[in-house]
């Protein structure tokens, strides 16, 4: 047997730095800064920020997810799930970490398919921190499903001319560069009729129609963007891998990002809930604590239950890919049913503690406002719950089989005719016994 749930303490010692860090040096900075995390600083914030960063490399802890080829330390998704929960209650915690969305992402595939003049030209500074960028794929009639998409890409001599517009392409105001998923060939299957590019963000044609922002959010802060490409040229050597490949690609990245979305929403749900039992043990009612109290007890034992239940499920996910499982069947439904977990716990936690923290847990003087303002997007982020159940579904419906006959396999009248069968011999003995035992 090889069940291990230790960590080795080497590493230890490394999630214990982060969990002062993130406590000492990241929260202020969230505090005063809330919404520059994914921009490049000022020259004032670039003071404040840097030697934050520097400390982090010093540590080597900068963009772990990646190979050391590349500046990381090609920590496994086991490594990276327990990093990630450390950092998820602060937006700034990924950026100073170099794991910020959607640039781990973006640079991930491009960093597998990009060509060698690519990876100088965007790879290297985003992995620098220098620069942001942005993922276009989601168009306002399809949403996230690809058959749907209509934003085109044509060649035109040496060049190709993307058309079309596209929703929610996240951080795209303060980006250097798009990844932008077109169609190709629309005489063939979506999936094979899509293609990728790498398209800077001041090539003329690109309109930010509006600065859409996620709900809650004031108007300095993330955008997602709704895009129009009109006539936008890009040289032919902007193709990021080859051409049709964009849903292959699309779904490396996606799958990957979505188990960092469950890891972040282990450690977002963890937040909540130790806001919820400080304030249980500190808020009082009648001649004591509210911890006290029944009903309070059983919203913490149950929210306890919920994350560690979802943080065994997505470390145990995490560590298939660590074995090599990588990105097969029985792992994509592993993902999917992590993500369903995630908009389920982090909605009933967060509601608990917000409501255990009474007035103050609806105001905007704690965390949990913003927490609370994320809860609807973790059942739409890299698709919709409904998607996901149903990709979960019939994943675990391979792995069974119909009952053979009208009846169910575990049919008890069908089951013990054929024990009776079986063990004629030991029931007529039995019989015979009995009858002896009434003489």
């Amino acid at each position: 047997m090889a069940w291990d749930f230790s960590t080795e303490p080497e590493f230890e010692e490394q999630l214990a730095w982060m969990r002062a860090f993130v406590r000492d040096e990241v929260a202020p900075v969230e505090l005063l800064w809330p919404h520059w995390h994914h921009r490049v600083p000022p020259p004032f914030l670039k003071k404040v920020v840097d030697p934050l960063k520097q400390q982090v490399k010093d540590r080597g802890l900068w963009a772990c997810h990646l190979g050391p080829e590349l500046g990381g330390q090609g920590y496994g998704q086991v490594k990276l799930s327990l990093m990630n929960e450390i950092l998820a209650p602060y937006q700034w915690g990924p950026t100073l970490f170099g794991v910020q969305g959607p640039d781990t992402g973006n640079a991930e595939i491009i960093a597998h398919y990009g060509t060698a003049e690519q990876k100088v030209r965007y790879l290297q500074p985003l992995l620098d921190g220098e620069l942001f960028s942005a993922f276009s794929m989601t168009e306002p009639q399809a949403g996230a499903d690809p058959t749907l998409f209509t934003c085109r890409a044509e060649r035109d001599g040496g060049d190709w001319v993307i058309t079309g517009e596209k929703f929610f392409t996240s951080n795209a105001d303060h980006a250097a560069f798009f990844i932008v998923m077109a169609v190709t060939d629309s005489d063939v299957s979506p999936y094979k009729g899509m293609s990728m590019f790498l398209v800077p963000r001041d090539t003329p044609g690109i309109t930010i129609v509006r600065l859409t922002r996620y709900m809650g959010e004031p108007d300095d802060g993330m955008d997602h963007p709704h895009i129009r490409y009109d006539g936008v040229r890009v040289p032919g050597d902007s193709l990021l891998g080859e051409e049709g490949e964009a849903f292959v690609i699309a779904q490396t990245r996606l799958s990957g990002g979505r188990i960092h979305h469950a890891m972040r929403a282990v450690g977002q749900a963890q937040y909540a809930f130790d806001m919820m039992c400080e304030r249980a043990l500190s808020r009082r009612s009648g001649s004591g604590p509210i911890a006290d109290k029944q009903m309070v007890q059983e919203a913490i034992a149950e929210s306890y239950a919920e994350i560690e239940q979802f943080r065994l499920f997505v470390l145990r996910t995490a560590w298939k890919i660590d074995q090599g499982h990588g990105y097969t069947r029985e792992v994509r439904r592993e993902i999917a049913v992590a993500k369903l977990l995630s908009a389920k716990v982090v909605r009933n936690v967060v509601e608990r503690a917000v409501h255990i923290h009474g007035a103050l847990g609806t105001s905007d003087e704690t965390p949990l406002a913003r927490l609370w303002q994320l809860v609807p997007g973790y059942g739409i982020w890299d698709g919709p719950t409904e998607a996901h159940v149903t990709t979960a579904a019939r994943q675990i419906l391979k792995d069974h089989e119909p009952s053979p006959g009208v009846w169910p396999t575990q049919w008890i009248p069908a089951r013990t005719e054929a024990a009776r069968a079986r063990y004629a011999d030991a029931l007529a003995e039995q019989a015979a016994w009995a009858a002896k035992r009434t003489e």
